[in-house]
């Protein structure tokens, strides 16, 4: 009879062992709580949040509502008991958070499909026909030695140090220039948007007087080794960051044709080009933070930020190197990732990816092919991201639409085309028949 093992008894590993068990497969799920806690967890309960309870917006015309109503048309057990244990929350999907993990638990222990075993694995369990890793952000450090230890060190990292990512179509190019520094490499490397020496010291002063996110204390040890956040570069000196990160050396604004006093460059996180990186602006600042001090920059005035820049522990894996599309290992196929560890960001995320290796887990189990949901899909668009061997600096992404392929037509209102990203996602998912 076939059987898979899931490590991790988290959102990612809920999902996994539940599409495995949809699909007639028994599965042991291991789960090191109560034997076991991490610093952040205190219930001896599957799916335990432990820090927001709210999993953002409910309306399709959002990135994270998208995903949800994605995740629903493929049966998940998270959207399900999160709306039986919602509490109000205006338009975001918040549950209480105690009934939600135990409606969770309840509904995983009396899966007669599911043996959730109750032990810390330490190894990669051997003799099942498939195994998934599920281990959350503070996987332990006898997994991760043995995760190391099949993947290679260097593909695993402990602290995430991210640098905000912003959609493309919202940078004001009337106030920026493509341009390769020196004018190597193509033109288009590159978004600089430049700042006078007014607009710099007003930059300079905001980021310097901003809010910084408190840390966790397991989160404080070696987090800014090789990788210090703007502000703190920046409390240095006035010119710090203008001689770092926002040096103008080789730069020409050809509107002005002189150079300009600091300049932001802007690289490219995906392939497609809908979405960019603020190049070393590494951030520890509160979210609303960034967002008021980096859009005075004058061509990002606007900017619609994918993902804020964050320096937390966070184990994941530089996924474009070790996994396909499906979730499964490129060297060891019946082995697969889900979760936080492979790179997305958030709580549905990450039960996203779950619900991703348990159907292609199950469907290699059973000779058939793996699938991966099309770019159009948020889920498949996530999909693409960790496995999208053009990102060299990976880093965790969130539900974002900056993700999807832009729509043939070009729909200026916001919400509008959101909406309309959300229409054409969901269409083509509902047509789909995934066994």
């Amino acid at each position: 009879m076939s059987k898979a093992a899931v490590i991790g008894g988290g959102f990612a590993g809920v999902e996994c062992a539940s599409q495995l068990a949809k699909r007639g497969i028994d599965v042991d799920l291991f789960e090191m709580k109560p034997t076991k806690y991490s610093p952040a967890h205190k219930s001896a309960n599957l799916c335990e949040l432990v820090c927001s309870n709210s999993f953002k917006a409910m309306r399709v015309e959002s990135a994270s509502g998208l995903l949800k109503a994605e995740m629903k048309l493929l049966g998940s057990v998270c959207v399900e008991c999160a709306e039986e244990s919602a509490v109000p929350a205006g338009g975001a999907l918040a549950v209480d958070r105690d009934i939600f993990a135990s409606l969770v638990t309840e509904k995983i222990e009396n899966n007669e499909r599911i043996n959730v075993i109750r032990k810390e694995i330490t190894e990669i369990p051997t003799g099942y026909d498939a195994v998934v890793i599920a281990a959350g952000p503070l996987v332990s450090d006898a997994l991760a030695e043995s995760i190391k230890g099949l993947t290679g060190s260097a593909f695993l990292s402990f602290f995430d140090a991210a640098a905000p990512v912003i959609e493309a179509d919202s940078v004001d190019m009337d106030k920026a220039f493509l341009q390769s520094r020196y004018d190597r490499g193509g033109e288009d490397d590159y978004i600089n948007c430049p700042m006078n020496k007014e607009e710099y010291e007003a930059f300079y002063e905001a980021l310097v007087n901003a809010e910084i996110a408190e840390l966790h204390e397991f989160d404080k040890k070696h987090v800014y080794e090789g990788c210090m956040p703007v502000e703190i570069m920046a409390k240095r000196g006035p010119d710090t960051i203008r001689f770092g990160p926002l040096k103008p050396v080789g730069l020409r604004d050809p509107k002005t044709g002189h150079r300009p006093w600091a300049v932001l460059q802007l690289r490219k996180e995906n392939k497609e080009g809908t979405m960019y990186n603020l190049v070393g602006f590494q951030t520890n600042l509160k979210f609303p933070e960034q967002k008021r001090v980096f859009s005075m920059i004058p061509a990002l005035h606007d900017a619609e930020f994918v993902r804020f820049g964050v320096m937390h522990r966070n184990t994941f894996l530089d996924s474009p190197r070790l996994l396909n599309g499906d979730f499964s290992m490129k060297k060891h196929p019946e082995i697969f990732f889900a979760g936080q560890i492979t790179g997305v960001e958030g709580y549905m995320e990450s039960a996203a990816a779950g619900i991703m290796a348990g159907i292609n887990a199950a469907r290699r189990i059973l000779g058939k092919d793996t699938v991966v949901l099309p770019p159009e899909n948020m889920i498949g668009a996530l999909s693409r991201y960790i496995s999208d061997g053009f990102v060299t600096n990976f880093q965790p992404m969130g539900a974002s639409f900056g993700l999807l392929p832009q729509l043939p037509e070009k729909i200026r209102d916001k919400k509008e085309r959101y909406g309309a990203l959300a229409k054409r996602s969901l269409e083509m998912l509902g047509n789909m028949i995934i066994d």
